[in-house]
């Protein structure tokens, strides 16, 4: 076996479920809870009345009352766009993704996902494009999840793996072009925009599918020069302006100009 298949054999996916009804489930722990006390009320009197019966009806009780209180640690709530994953003794059990009022067995792990689109506002980054000028950057990415099972099981934390690879792509995009100055035809990050996002957007998507990240958007925020190739380009062209030749330049343009 190679290690691409063992890859993807290891890779898990949603397996969708439906959990109880947690009104009916609330009826059944209720009635359970009324005979906890009828059988201990009934085991109570005839105790006093020294019947044989009183000591299974008081033993009776205490196993309700130990199934009511079990039992009601079942009960678990999901709004809309909001999704549990169920977890027994390890094992994955499915998710749960209809909102309502619901009951599972007590003994499932409920963890509860959010499935709502979120904003990743990502810092600026400096780094080099394509011809290794020094730039700032900077990327906002909406995200949701999409497979439950892969966003909890196949990597570590997802939000933070979000994060940390949304960085390493807009790192390794900025890289693959150049800021301003192409070749003919050539996308540069200022001129290029649709096709940078487009470019941001799949790279992302094959970075975040092993999280169960589905990307939404994903377009630049800020796009500038790094601070010390824009101090020395305002240096240069104000001294081009200053200097002698050049207002000896302007003059005689000015003065051609008068002429013609």
């Amino acid at each position: 076996m190679n290690t691409s298949e063992s890859a993807v054999e290891t890779r898990n996916h949603e397996l969708p479920v439906r959990a109880a009804s947690g009104w009916l489930s609330l009826l059944v722990i209720v009635a359970l809870y009324v005979a906890t006390l009828g059988a201990f009320v009934a085991g109570v009197v005839a105790a006093m009345a020294y019947q044989p019966s009183g000591g299974w009806l008081l033993g009776a009780s205490g196993v309700l009352l130990i199934l009511s209180i079990v039992g009601s640690c079942g009960f678990f709530t999901l709004q809309p766009n909001e999704a549990a994953v169920l977890i027994l003794f390890g094992a994955y059990q499915g998710t749960v993704r209809n909102n309502g009022f619901f009951w599972t067995n007590p003994f499932n792990k409920r963890t509860k996902i959010s499935l709502r689109a979120r904003n990743l506002n990502g810092d600026k980054l400096k780094v080099n494009d394509k011809r290794g000028n020094p730039i700032e950057i900077a990327a906002v990415v909406v995200w949701r999840v999409q497979d439950t099972a892969q966003a909890c099981f196949d990597v570590d934390n997802y939000e933070n793996y979000v994060a940390v690879q949304s960085e390493s792509a807009v790192r390794h995009l900025a890289s693959g072009y150049a800021y301003d100055e192409g070749e003919q035809n050539e996308i540069t990050l200022r001129g290029g925009s649709d096709d940078v996002s487009a470019a941001l957007r799949e790279e992302l998507h094959q970075r975040l599918t092993k999280a169960g990240v589905h990307i939404e958007e994903a377009r630049l925020t800020h796009l500038a020069y790094a601070p010390e190739i824009a101090q020395a380009c305002s240096a240069a062209s104000r001294q081009r302006r200053s200097s002698p030749r050049a207002r000896k330049s302007s003059t005689a343009r000015s003065a051609w100009s008068t002429w013609r």
